[in-house]
């Protein structure tokens, strides 16, 4: 499948700012089934600098400075991108995906392969994912045994959090730690992927946060709103001897075509849309809008 994506992100402050220097991780990367055909970035008002680079996890990054004075901030990117996962998801069935149990895995994690070395890093903690809560773990338990499955273990761990978490964009906010997540079972995507991760990282495997789009279908007779897509977030897990598997929680499904992948890292500090230093002394108000259209 072929997707036009186009995510604009607007800030508009409340009084002027003289200054700004953004970090913006938007721009698709190739990936397992992905392709990326087309991409551009426009950045309004233009930048002074601009420069892009890829970061250590792979990752697109695009750095801009704004030096002249403005009340609006409008960064407006546009991707073609092919797509074919779904043709993976057969070798899920396979015995090199299930029957790796946790302890296979965890014996296996102490190799030196450089595939094993690469996976392990996303064993530690993280700047939004520390090891200080027992509910996590115990959580994770009821799903990671030392003679179960991997896979199964975490495709459990995906329909449990779809089935136990409520989603509430109202809730939480980046800052939201993920023990009150945990502990109020509400959230939205980002919340779901990085509790999963957590689990996960608990009981001593690797978990990756994955941040990208997914393509929204209207219902059945409706057509579909123009800005209706917006960014999303879900996780995978690494089983040693066959590799990363995708889960997204919130929709309790293994990403097909429809998930379109940004960029990762270890959970979303790492891969947020945008960031930056604002020099200025007003309020700002958020705006974004992601448009997915497949491409017939």
């Amino acid at each position: 499948m072929i997707f036009n994506v186009t995510h604009i992100t607007k800030y508009d402050y409340n009084a002027p700012v003289s200054y700004c220097h953004n970090i913006a991780t938007l721009r698709p990367r190739e990936s397992k089934g992905q392709e990326l055909l087309e991409y551009s970035i426009d950045i309004s008002p233009e930048p002074a600098e601009i420069s892009e680079r890829v970061d250590f996890f792979g990752n697109y990054i695009t750095r801009f400075s704004i030096q002249t004075e403005h009340k609006t901030l409008k960064v407006t990117t546009r991707s073609k991108i092919k797509r074919a996962y779904a043709q993976f998801q057969e070798s899920f069935n396979s015995d090199a995906c299930k029957s790796i149990t946790m302890n296979d895995a965890l014996a296996a994690l102490n190799g030196m392969h450089p595939e094993i070395l690469e996976a392990k890093q996303y064993i530690l903690e993280s700047i939004f994912i520390r090891r200080t809560d027992k509910a996590i773990r115990d959580y994770a338990e009821v799903s990671f045994k030392g003679d179960r499955s991997v896979f199964e273990a975490a495709y459990e761990l995906m329909q449990r959090i779809y089935t136990d978490f409520d989603f509430d964009s109202e809730f939480s906010t980046i800052s939201t730690p993920i023990e009150e997540v945990m502990k109020e079972k509400k959230g939205v995507c980002q919340d779901f992927a990085q509790i999963a991760i957590a689990c996960i990282r608990s009981v001593g495997l690797p978990a990756r946060y994955i941040s990208g789009y997914i393509e929204t279908l209207p219902a059945p007779g409706k057509k579909k709103l123009v800005g209706a897509d917006a960014s999303h977030a879900w996780f995978a897990i690494f089983i040693p001897g066959f590799g990363w598997v995708d889960f997204d929680p919130t929709n309790n499904q293994i990403p097909k075509d429809q998930h379109i992948v940004v960029g990762w890292g270890r959970d979303y500090y790492d891969v947020p849309p945008l960031k930056g230093v604002v020099y200025g002394s007003g309020q700002s108000k958020l705006h974004v809008s992601v448009d997915i259209a497949a491409v017939v």
